[in-house]
């Protein structure tokens, strides 16, 4: 009784309305009611006017940041920012754009969007939104974004400019629901072997899944390589659905387990469409999370070889707790288990979160991307997969069957620098945007493209002078040399995806990828 005497005598100064709160509070040291007081204290008494709102953010990412690294909070902006990837869809005009010198240059119409429904092309400039200018006004791409996006059913009033025509054109879009798909690339790298590319898993990347998989049946595909790197994930379900496509009845795809939640499990329950082919899967040391399930499963089940780098090793469950305000906690409350028992999650401290991500750094220096010898488990870590039994390991991440090392040769410094600059990016549009017609017109279809077309060393000559004109100089004739040959094919690949779109250019990157390579070995 002596303690709340103290307190309340300290708290003397507070609103009639605070004081009552604290006069109910129980007298107990129930932990609720410290911070009850203590935000009632600084919001009232502190010196100088708070934020509330701020204060009790700040509290809530406080308790969070000593748990574990996956646990977090976001704001209602950052939430909505969070899952408008992963919820399939967001509301806007349809298409796809970037900036070159202040002005928005359109890539592509969204197909049947509500901009290619108007009349919208490739390589048109919007230059004003609703009576408002965007062109030449330094205004940040989020901005433009923000105006070019809006409800469903409200109309955006466009000013545009296209080349050849002298008169700025007028359009009235009709704003829509614009899908965003999480499947970047399909087509069939060789002769009956198909590849799929997944960004990440989302509400909507397992019917995407079924569709690309249609498309390359439709080609003859009997093999299949499954391309996770850089996958950062996104739903559990997704990916259980996705890995039942390739597993028998009753087998075990992955389980869940924690404190307060029992084990669950998910199986296969017979129906994929995929349980014959045979199949490899790509991965790096950013595949995290759902992604690490779908590797897993396809791993311990021996229904796969895996190719590449040691995965991140995302192996917290999270549930999201919504809010009021459109804010919301995201509450680990589970691991995530592969069929064999490894548990995925790397280990971490709890509230340092500074060492855990430096993680893929630490991977790096320790020569375990770039030489499989660096590559160490204790036998304590060896697991067996279960119907071959060949030995698997845990500790964190899913090792691939076979290594892939990372090239860290294949960037100069002087191409780092080009791309760090937006160089590259920047006066790709620039090209695109000057010759889309005539290359359109020299090349038929994407196959012709790719066979026959080679970057003209006018192009060539472009980057450099850009980056000269900002400073970015190669050391020597020989830096050069080393340069050319991978930013000719990057090159070709960037101007492949704004003439088609992502699978081509994969479709173009992807044939000096050491990964795909293996691959193909694999399964030709």
């Amino acid at each position: 009784m002596k303690k709340t005497f103290v307190l309340l005598a300290l708290m003397a100064g507070l609103t009639a309305q605070a004081q009552l709160l604290i006069n109910n509070q129980r007298t107990d040291d129930n932990p609720l009611r410290k911070l009850s007081i203590a935000e009632m204290a600084v919001k009232n008494l502190y010196v100088e006017e708070v934020d509330e709102q701020k204060l009790v953010e700040d509290a809530i990412r406080g308790m969070l940041e000593k748990l574990d690294p996956h646990s977090s909070y976001t704001t209602p902006k950052e939430t909505k920012a969070m899952t408008e990837p992963l919820n399939g869809s967001f509301e806007g005009i349809g298409v796809q754009f970037n900036m070159v010198e202040d002005t928005l240059i359109v890539i592509q119409p969204v197909i049947n969007g509500p901009s290619e429904k108007v009349g919208i092309v490739a390589g048109d400039r919007i230059v004003m939104v609703n009576d408002t200018a965007i062109a030449g006004v330094k205004m940040t791409k989020e901005e433009i974004m923000r105006r070019l996006r809006g409800p469903k059913g409200t109309i955006a009033d466009l000013r545009v400019v296209r080349q050849g025509i002298k008169d700025q054109l007028t359009f009235k879009v009709k704003r829509d629901k614009i899908p965003v798909h999480s499947i970047d690339a399909t087509y069939m790298l060789r002769p009956g072997i198909g590849y799929i590319r997944i960004g990440n898993f989302s509400a909507t990347t397992y019917q995407e899944f079924l569709k690309s998989m249609e498309e390359l049946y439709a080609q003859g595909m009997h093999d299949l390589v499954l391309d996770l790197q850089e996958n950062g994930g996104g739903y559990l379900q997704a990916a259980a659905d996705l890995a039942n496509e390739f597993l028998d009845e009753g087998d075990l795809i992955v389980y869940t387990e924690g404190r307060r939640n029992p084990r669950r499990e998910y199986k296969a329950d017979g129906t994929g469409g995929f349980r014959e082919g045979r199949v490899v899967v790509l991965v790096d040391q950013y595949t995290a999370s759902a992604a690490e399930i779908v590797t897993g499963a396809i791993q311990d089940q021996d229904r796969g070889l895996v190719v590449g780098r040691r995965t991140y090793g995302k192996g917290l469950v999270q549930r999201p707790i919504d809010l009021p305000d459109g804010s919301m906690i995201r509450l680990t409350i589970a691991h995530y288990y592969t069929p064999s028992g490894r548990c995925i999650q790397k280990p971490y401290e709890k509230g340092d979160k500074k060492s855990y991500e430096r993680d893929i750094l630490n991977r790096l220096n320790s020569g375990e991307l770039t030489s499989a010898d660096s590559v160490h488990f204790a036998d304590s870590l060896k697991f067996s997969t279960l119907k071959k039994h060949r030995t698997v390991y845990g500790g964190g991440g899913i090792m691939p069957d076979y290594f892939i090392p990372l090239d860290t040769t294949k960037y100069t410094k002087y191409h780092r620098e080009l791309a760090a600059k937006s160089i590259i990016i920047q006066q790709n549009l620039r090209y695109v945007d000057q010759n889309r017609k005539a290359l359109k017109r020299q090349y038929a279809d994407f196959e012709a493209f790719k066979t026959q077309y080679e970057v003209p060393q006018s192009f060539i000559d472009m980057v450099m002078k850009e980056g000269e004109k900002q400073g970015v100089k190669p050391q020597d004739k020989a830096e050069v040399e080393h340069t050319l040959p991978y930013l000719r094919l990057q090159l070709k690949a960037l101007v492949a995806r704004d003439l088609w779109d992502m699978s081509e250019y994969f479709s173009v990157i992807n044939e000096d990828s050491e990964a795909i390579k293996k691959a193909l070995e694999l399964l030709q």
